[in-house]
């Protein structure tokens, strides 16, 4: 499994994915979930994503490559040959990246579920085409997607329940960057804690809006000393709120 986090506040995109794809006593794998699509002044896009492993790199490579749907196809034909550098709007990309999960779904679903594996992938897409605004979307297995807005300005896909407490409380549209990197790191921490089918590394990117050009794009390691010291102090501050917490009154005498 994995856990993704794609943030959108009123001047940037924060996204952070784990690496983890499968846990194990003997059986732990890292691959990178984070893709990125640059060509600076014109266009970032980045893609984050959970599930079948084999299904989203099928489906990262159609983006790479563009999607044959035949001609034939007259509902989908304005998307043949289109890729994620060449697509004219973040609409498009994700109705392009839509597509591409349902030729994958097409091809190989069937086959996946006679192996009893099911056909498990979601995605979250987010960035900007010159001239267009900063968008964030998060793609089903069935193809259909949702955007981020104002009044829910962050999508998780995988391990979610773990990190999601964190951004209810605390996250905001109008956030400001460091802020949003350091919820995104808590949150990403809380889930590291409490389910082992995700892991580190970790894959950050930080996109500035209108600047097109990615502001970060790091690997975060096991022993990176910022996420280690925001891990401890974070749990450090959790148990100084606890105990200047009063007690409740019905406690008296316990």
């Amino acid at each position: 499994m994995t856990y993704c986090i794609g943030l959108l506040t009123d001047r940037s995109l924060v996204m952070l994915a784990d690496t983890r794809t499968n846990a194990g006593v003997d059986a732990i794998s890292t691959f990178r979930k984070l893709s990125i699509w640059e060509e600076p002044g014109e266009r970032v896009i980045a893609l984050m994503t959970a599930g079948n492993l084999a299904a989203s790199q099928t489906v990262v490579n159609m983006l790479n490559e563009g999607i044959d749907f035949g001609a034939e196809n007259e509902e989908m034909g304005a998307l043949n040959g289109q890729t994620l550098m060449t697509t004219p709007s973040m609409f498009k990309a994700a109705q392009l990246v839509g597509a591409a999960v349902r030729e994958v779904y097409r091809t190989d679903g069937k086959a996946l579920e006679a192996q009893d594996a099911s056909f498990d992938v979601s995605m979250i897409l987010g960035g900007q085409i010159r001239g267009r605004r900063m968008r964030l979307f998060q793609i089903y297995s069935a193809g259909n997607f949702i955007e981020a807005t104002e009044d829910t300005p962050f999508l998780q896909i995988g391990e979610t329940k773990y990190g999601k407490p964190i951004l209810d409380r605390a996250f905001s549209y109008s956030i400001d960057n460091a802020a949003a990197v350091k919820l995104a790191m808590v949150s990403m921490d809380s889930t590291l804690r409490s389910n082992m089918s995700v892991g580190m590394p970790l894959d950050l990117m930080v996109y500035n809006r209108d600047s097109l050009q990615v502001s970060v794009n790091k690997r975060i390691e096991t022993d990176d000393p910022f996420f280690g010291d925001l891990s401890q102090g974070w749990a450090q501050s959790l148990r100084d709120a606890l105990s200047v917490t009063p007690n409740p009154p019905w406690l008296d005498g316990c």
